[in-house]
């Protein structure tokens, strides 16, 4: 059904559909509005939920950037449209959700409730699926049964090879010289080459210590089926060899034209113990020709073989019955005893990789039964919408479903599983699009879809919608998993938004789709990137040019904008793909840019010149380093200078003496500087600039040297690093780490070259797809091969057959298709295609059909080589949105690049200083003769108060009883405020109603600083301040335990803007306490924050009220603190600098947070306790209300920056 956005209800587990441009993360940004608001009634969540327990997963650390910026967006806009809904034009689900709350209080305070989750972000809980998997397994380490500290290793590989080393170690180097020869071939010879083959491995064998009596079984098992065809020919060879020669007149010549090396490699073979065939190039095996039976097969006509023939001959009649060598046995031997020590090892040092931060968060959920980690996880998390959900594995899946019971769909709590199956395109990440399968069977009868495109053109979407639903109607759908009764990944058309831009060229818009077919014999692979790469270079750089002349662009509101490179993207596989398409881009003075999320930096040639480098700069003394090194391309030295190294030996000298200065310098500041020096040295950074792929190589450059600094800190010494990288080019096929992904070379408008892996989640206005047709599929050769069976489970096959590689196939083509779907909704307003009938290796006939576009033309059925525009007829037949052209011819046109620029005038110069006066403010920075750093906490503006509040710290005279003999000065000071702070986290009320606990805190309080003798005075004091009624103008009195509503430390900030602290202190003095005379405040300007801290705001009869707590001595006697001694205090310590502070701080508070608020109706005013003076007449309160117009005139006046400076010309 299609999704309504603000009706979907949010509990139990639903499924959501996306298709490419519908508008995912609006949808999950809105679903976030409405958990944070509680909507939806019986069909919304319990109650509202605050970002941190709404658990936001996606799958890199830039989509969570992104899309935690996308909620705090759509958080705050909503809050300023529900604050004030006439100010406002809600888009639709905005104003459906306005409409639910039609009562201003509610709107209020769902309006306060959004703001409040919009600042919260930053703690929300929207993470990646492996850093959310890290943070439970450090938050719940006790149900977990985790480590309290592991290091998280990112790059695992140097663990791994050590394993590896390891296991051959220990299976290999023991063994006997027969079976240490067949374990080494099968093992590949080296444990390099074994760690290459155990990478598709490891993540599928299950960790066990595998014993070595079952790999030596495994061996002699083998060598002992293979002894019997070899011993004759080992034991007896010259007899036999002689035997066969003598048979030579009998056979055939022409099956027999090279009986030397035929015995030979016989010979060979029957020496060799690991060897399990000759190594032989003819067209039959070699066994098999020296057969009594082959070469009964391959006599002459009226020839007659022996009937005694030597046992050799015999025993190689059973050459075909042989059983193969176990190596698939033996690598699933090698990969479970490696994983087992690989992860021992990680226990050991404390150490998780990423993969291992899911299996161990499943392992302890399915080693719970009691369900407890899953019930904390739940309650920490009542909601979860997981994004990108088609790329989730089955490690994902079993977590999440042990979480939160996903066929259950219990509605305590909510999941929602966010993703697109058409998308899926992650599997050599691991992604499984059969683990988006179950939660589809699982959510049966909850499935919602979002059903309106608004990323491409009108005429884009009805393009993409023919041209899917035309492969819909194929045998097995457009993405080949339709089955007799259901379809679980169908193609649905979706409608379009539209665009408000219109891509336009002279003689008007081209068709959105437009298929380039080159028709006539079948091509190469080869032939039709080099073919389909320049005739694509050749439309670019003619788009290019009609832009440069203002006949191309996008036509919008205001006017044509040009078409410019950065407009354009084309869509690439892999590196020979980009390769050859910037080639012929480069070639017509097109500059491009590649983007892709698969190679690594370590696979470019860069990385081993640079290998050489520091091999030579680790050894200057050794002239084969150095030469190599001063060989290597990316120097670049002529044969002049290469030569002159032979023949000038005072110039070898300087060279040598170079790279002893470079070693020097590595030595003392790092291989980072050394290496910015040989750039330099050599003027790479020109010379390479100069170049047509030379930034690319110079970005290679430096992205390695960052990387060799970052690994030298963690390696002992020059030759440690080099290991290092040299074992970082050795391991270099599989996926890169994050860190040695290719960087992009120039952020400039350039066209962008990229594979379509990264470009998912991107859009593009045209896209271009010259080698729509290629494909790849599986050979028995790269294995280990990864399919699923008919029951969705995942297989690996290390030596293939026929059903598995034709079931591999078949996945491998579902997955072309779904990439061919992902590149063709990149495009905004256009995409082209090239056509091609395309043959693979020798075979004469084409295999379009094979690949993903052959697919949704005929289902599978071969196309002839002329019968392409045939085939893609139905596509165009109904309108101008899909063209079928002949390919486009080959051109020699130039792009010249953008007009000159004109000419810049003069730099600008400031009147006033470059650096801002920008700071942190507060009321001791405003008093004081000059700014001092604003207080970091409560406490420490306390601390900074009281150290003035007193005279010099001291026992009080001798002739005051009571609290006015207590100790003065900053720590006593402090120690009232204490008591008080922790009197109103506990409750007034709770604390006068259980004086004994009130006691004993003090008695023990007293008795930590040494004043044990005062516990009594000051029990006593304390429970009287917080029962007496305290009198307050214009209202009733109030006592401490009898306030309802209260805030301890209320801390503020708010912005100030060029305000003078004279301005702000003489609109004070005007306005309070009778325009007295008083100190001055200090010459500052206000621009950056004020901060502040309150002791105590309170709510009393329906105003709200300040509160400070002063501990000031004034005197040995209560007269002391009569209201006129504590008026002279305050005009003094400029404490009514202060409180206007405080008020305008709670006068912001109340404006954001009071839908009706008013001044005069809502704030009671200020009220100032001297501690000291309970006794006194008025009960030592000093109360105030600063004017209203005061107020407002300094809430004006810190917003509008009055004393700004003036801008310079």
């Amino acid at each position: 059904m299609s999704l309504d956005l603000a009706r979907l209800p949010l509990r139990g587990s639903r499924l959501i559909e996306a298709s490419a441009g519908t508008g995912k993360t609006y949808t999950i940004a809105g679903l976030y509005l409405r958990l944070v608001l509680g909507h939806g009634g019986e069909a919304g969540p319990p109650e509202p939920l605050l970002p941190p327990a709404i658990l936001v997963v996606t799958f890199t650390e830039a989509a969570t950037r992104e899309l935690r910026e996308r909620i705090r967006q759509r958080l705050s806009e909503a809050a300023a449209c529900f604050r004030e809904p006439q100010a406002a034009t809600p888009d639709p689900v905005l104003a459906e959700l306005l409409a639910d709350y039609p009562d201003p209080g509610a709107r209020a305070v769902a309006a306060r409730r959004l703001a409040l989750a919009a600042e919260w972000m930053d703690e929300a809980a929207v993470s990646t699926i492996h850093a959310w998997c890290y943070r439970m397994l450090r938050e719940h380490a006790f149900d977990s049964g985790s480590l309290f500290e592991q290091h998280l290793e990112t790059d695992p590989s140097e663990r791994e090879a050590e394993a590896v080393r390891d296991y051959w170690r220990s299976m290999v180097y023991p063994q006997p010289s027969a079976r240490a020869a067949l374990l080494t071939q099968l093992l590949g010879g080296s444990p390099e080459a074994l760690h290459r083959q155990l990478r598709g491995l490891l993540g599928h064998e299950p960790a066990r210590p595998a014993e070595r009596a079952a790999l030596e079984a495994l061996l002699d098992a083998h060598l002992a089926a293979l002894e019997p065809l070899k011993a004759p020919w080992r034991d007896d060879f010259a007899a036999a060899a002689a035997s066969f020669r003598a048979l030579l007149p009998l056979l055939n010549g022409g099956k027999y034209r090279n009986p030397e090396k035929l015995l030979e490699a016989v010979g060979a073979w029957a020496r060799d113990p690991a060897a399990t065939v000759p190594e032989w190039s003819g067209s039959y095996p070699a066994l098999e020709m020296v057969s009594r039976r082959g070469m009964q097969a391959r006599r002459l006509k009226n020839a007659t073989l022996p009937d005694e023939l030597h046992p050799a001959h015999l025993a190689a009649d059973a050459h075909d019955s042989l059983p193969p060598a176990p190596r698939a046995a033996v690598l699933r031997h090698a990969a479970a005893w490696v994983r087992w020590r690989f992860e021992a090892e990680q226990r050991q040092r404390a150490e998780l990789g990423f993969g291992d931060l899911l299996t161990r968060l499943l392992e302890a959920l399915e080693q719970d039964p009691a369900g407890r980690l899953a019930a904390t996880i739940r309650r920490q998390f009542p909601v979860a919408m997981i994004d990108e959900f088609q790329d989730t594995d089955p490690v994902q899946y079993a977590i999440f479903e042990r979480v939160y019971d996903i066929a259950g769909n219990a509605d305590r709590e909510a999941l929602l599983l966010i993703g697109d199956p058409k998308q899926s395109i992650y599997a050599f990440r691991g992604a499984d699009i059969h683990s988006y399968l179950r939660a589809r069977r699982a959510t049966a009868g909850r499935h919602h879809t979002l059903a309106r495109n608004f990323r491409s053109s009108a005429d884009m979407v009805t393009a993409v919608n023919r041209l899917f639903s035309h492969g819909e109607a194929q045998p097995g759908g457009a993405f080949g998993f339709r089955s007799d009764d259901a379809d679980p990944v169908p193609f649905q058309p979706v409608s379009a938004e539209g665009r408000t831009e219109r891509f336009v060229l002279a003689d008007g818009p081209p068709a959105a789709l437009t298929f380039w077919v080159q028709e006539g014999e079948s091509v190469s692979q080869g032939a039709y990137r080099e073919t389909l790469a320049a005739r694509g270079a050749s439309v670019m750089t003619a788009l290019l040019e009609q832009g440069r002349r203002g006949e191309a662009g996008f036509r919008g509101e205001g006017g044509l904008r040009p078409l410019r490179p950065a407009d354009m993207a084309v869509l690439v596989r892999d590196r020979r793909e980009a390769d050859a398409v910037r080639t012929a881009l480069a070639a017509r003075g097109v500059r491009s840019v590649y983007l892709s999320d698969r190679d690594s930096v370590f696979r470019t040639d860069e990385a081993a010149d640079l290998l050489r480098w520091l091999r030579a700069c680790a050894e200057p003394g050794s002239d084969r380093l150095l030469r190599a090194a001063l060989a290597t391309a990316t120097l670049d030295l002529d044969y002049a200078a290469l030569e002159r190294l032979n023949s000038d030996e005072l110039h070898w000298e300087q060279r040598v003496v170079q790279f002893r200065d470079y070693h020097r310098l590595w030595r003392s500041r790092g291989v980072l500087p050394m290496l910015r020096r040989l750039l330099h040295d050599f003027d790479l950074p020109r010379r390479l600039l100069a170049q047509p792929r030379g930034e690319r190589r110079l970005t290679n450059l430096l992205h390695l040297s960052e990387l060799m600094q970052q690994r030298a800190g963690e390696l002992d010494g020059e030759q440690a690093l080099v290991r290092h990288l040299a074992e970082h080019l050795e391991a270099a096929g599989g996926t890169p780490a994050e860190e040695q992904v290719m960087r992009l070379e120039s952020d400039e408008g350039l066209v962008q070259v990229v594979t379509v892996h990264k470009a998912k989640g991107l859009e593009y206005p045209l896209v271009f797809l010259p080698f729509a047709c290629s494909f790849r599929p599986p050979t028995a050769d790269r294995a280990p091969l990864r399919y699923h069976d008919a029951d969705g489970a995942p297989r690996v096959a290390l030596e293939p057959d026929e059903a598995a590689l034709e079931r591999a196939d078949a996945e491998r083509l579902a997955e072309d298709v779904r990439l061919l779907y992902v590149a063709v909704t990149r495009a905004r307003h256009a995409c082209w295609l090239g056509v091609a009938p395309l043959r693979l290796g020798n075979r004469r006939q084409n295999q379009l059909h094979r690949s993903a576009l052959g697919h949704l033309l005929a289902g599978g059925e071969p196309i002839p080589d002329d019968g392409l525009s045939a085939a893609l007829a139905p596509l165009a037949a109904a309108d101008d949105a899909v063209a079928i052209e002949p390919a486009p011819a080959v051109t020699g046109e130039r792009y010249a690049g953008p007009g000159e620029a004109a000419a810049t005038g003069s730099a600008r110069r400031p009147r006033r200083p470059a650096r801002e006066l920008w700071w942190i403010a507060s009321y001791s920075a405003l008093r004081l003769a000059q700014p001092e750093a604003a207080p970091e906490t409560a406490r420490a503006e306390v601390i900074g108060e009281v150290a003035e509040e007193a005279d010099p710290a001291g026992p009080a005279p001798g002739v005051a009883a009571g609290l006015h003999a207590f100790p003065r000065g900053p720590g006593p000071g402090t120690f009232l405020h204490g008591l008080l702070e922790w009197a109103a986290r506990e409750g007034f009320a709770a604390l006068a109603a259980d004086p004994a606990r009130l006691r004993e805190t003090v008695v023990r309080r007293c008795a930590r600083r040494g004043w044990g003798e005062w516990a009594q005075v000051l029990g006593d004091w304390l429970q009287r301040l917080i029962a007496e009624p305290l009198a307050l103008p214009g209202a009733g009195p109030v006592t401490l335990h009898g306030v309802a509503a209260y805030q301890p430390e209320l801390e503020f900030w708010f912005e100030t803007r060029w305000t003078d602290a004279r301005r702000l202190d003489r609109a004070v003095r005007a306005a309070t306490l009778d325009a007295a005379p008083r100190p001055p405040a200090a010459q500052s300007v206000l621009n950056g924050l004020l901060k502040g801290f309150v002791d105590l705001v309170f709510e009393h009869e329906g105003r709200y009220w300040v509160a400070d707590y002063k501990s000031n001595w004034l005197g040995p006697q209560a007269r002391d603190y009569a209201p006129a001694a504590l008026r002279t205090t305050v005009l003094e310590k400029r404490y009514d600098l202060q409180y206007v502070l405080y008020t305008l701080a709670l006068h912001r508070l109340l404006t954001s947070r009071l839908p009706d608020y008013d001044y005069d109706r809502h704030v009671g005013g200020v009220v100032y306790l001297f501690l000291r003076g309970i006794d006194a007449e008025g009960q030592g309160l000093y109360c105030e209300r600063p004017p209203r117009a005061l107020i407002e005139q300094l809430d004006a006046d810190l917003r509008a920056g009055p004393d700004a400076p003036e801008e310079g010309p």
